[in-house]
């Protein structure tokens, strides 16, 4: 599954849970972000179970994603419930 995302759909995610569309330093986007990816990556998964390179990139992002959300819980806790709500990960 080599296909990247767009320039837009980029744009439109960090707009979305971001402070704007150019900014893709704030945490929650990139939380956002990974979680975009993780989910189009697990519905690539369960068509094709023997691609074990996208395998391997789904666990990295989700170690990232939990690094971000571990350090987002530590610092500021009422974000950390936002975006959790927002992405509703947890239940």
């Amino acid at each position: 599954m080599a296909t990247y995302l767009s320039k837009e759909k980029k744009e439109e995610i960090f707009g979305q849970y971001g402070k704007g569309p150019k900014d893709s330093g704030s945490i929650e986007g990139q939380i956002a972000l990974f979680s975009y990816r993780i989910k189009e990556l697990s519905s690539h998964l369960n068509d094709n179970k023997k691609d074990h390179s996208c395998r391997r990139t789904l666990l990295t992002l989700v170690g990232k994603r939990k690094r971000l959300l571990k350090y987002l819980a530590a610092n500021d806790i009422s974000r950390y419930r936002a975006i959790i709500e927002k992405l509703n990960l947890r239940k």
